[in-house]
């Protein structure tokens, strides 16, 4: 299964009993639909927490913001809280990982503006 989808937080690397390493981060999906009769377009997002298994150096690079697109299975992880509410979770078992943009930096850059440039004539051949 393919989801794509943006880092909602740092990725954190996590290290089990048998010194195995494992990258947990979670992913944040829009979709967008239109109810028959509705004039607005609804917008549904949902939250996956994702397992990485591989190469946990990848870590440093899923910063919160960044627009990634993966690949692998998805389970579900059901429980009962201390307040015996039924509660659950998708986990998506990531395979493979592509990286397609950081967040939005806050530097904006200015462009200078050009002085004695006029207007283009209207009458241009094209």
């Amino acid at each position: 299964m393919e989801i794509i989808g943006r880092l909602t937080a740092e990725a954190k690397v996590n290290t089990l009993k048998n010194e195995q390493k494992v990258v947990n981060f979670s992913v944040a999906v829009n979709d967008y639909y239109k109810a028959k009769g509705a004039e607005q377009p609804v917008k549904l997002t949902n939250y996956f927490n994702c397992a990485y298994w591989m190469n946990p150096s990848i870590a440093q690079h899923l910063t919160k913001g960044t627009l990634v697109e993966l690949y692998g299975r998805i389970g579900v992880n059901a429980w009962t809280n201390a307040e015996g509410k039924a509660k659950a979770s998708l986990n998506f078992h990531v395979s493979n990982i592509k990286i397609h943009g950081k967040p939005n930096s806050t530097v904006k850059e200015t462009v200078p503006v050009a002085e004695g440039i006029e207007e283009p004539a209207d009458d241009l051949p094209f």
